[in-house]
């Protein structure tokens, strides 16, 4: 349906993209090692809100607007980004960026790179769900690129955290659970994600910012990160 290019979905942190201010250095990177794996892969990136989101939800929580309300701030940050990263890597700005998954798939046959932020509201979700139920749609792997090297059995900022190279869809699930959702939240991959992941069988990949790693799995080489499997 896609040429012969294997569709990879990507969440893209907007810790990545944004932590402040825009980080120029991984962004160049990124779309380098992007391009120059594009004669084998089309690549569905889901941008998430970063600072940008926190932002505007912690304004809309300050003044008094309920949680569906803080969430549609974050929503509308990421397809900010999204605009953003179509724009930093020259594509057309009068194309826009879809709402959903129909104009995803649609845009996708006609180009290597599709940006989106959040496709539509749904309540106790990140861009993360957004992706990993992308991923279940098209039937590919889902790789996370966030802000720290992969997944810890606490807090990585915590002294003693534990890194995490391996673990099944179920242990994943337990983990996430153990959190009580909030918008803007930090932890890796959301509850809605994990979720869909084990129910779906989708292999995950989580990768810090050293998009040497990223490169290293698109070429099926050896990674640091954390893969998440049956």
């Amino acid at each position: 349906m896609y040429m012969k290019k294997k569709v990879i979905v990507l969440s893209l942190g907007g810790s990545l993209i944004i932590p402040d201010d825009v980080d120029y250095k991984f962004l160049a990177e990124f779309k380098k090692v992007v391009k120059k794996n594009s004669d084998k892969y089309k690549f569905v990136v889901v941008c998430g809100g970063g600072s940008l989101a926190r932002k505007y939800i912690g304004a809309v929580e300050k003044a008094g607007g309920e949680k569906e309300l803080q969430s549609l701030a974050g929503i509308n940050a990421t397809r900010s980004n999204a605009r953003f990263m179509n724009y930093f890597f020259g594509e057309n700005s009068k194309r826009g960026i879809p709402h959903s998954f129909r104009r995803v798939r649609s845009e996708l046959k006609k180009r290597d790179v599709v940006f989106c932020g959040a496709l539509e509201y749904k309540p106790e979700q990140t861009s993360d769900s957004t992706s990993a139920d992308i991923a279940r749609k098209f039937k590919c792997e889902f790789v996370n690129l966030t802000n720290v090297k992969g997944l810890y059995d606490k807090n990585p900022k915590l002294m003693g955290a534990k890194f995490i190279s391996k673990i099944f869809w179920s242990d994943f699930l337990i983990m996430a659970n153990k959190l009580k959702f909030k918008p803007g939240q930090h932890f890796v991959l959301d509850q809605e994600a994990a979720g869909i992941i084990l129910e779906n069988k989708i292999r995950t990949i989580i990768i810090g910012r050293d998009i040497k790693q990223f490169d290293n799995f698109l070429k099926n080489r050896k990674f640091v990160g954390t893969e998440i499997f049956g």
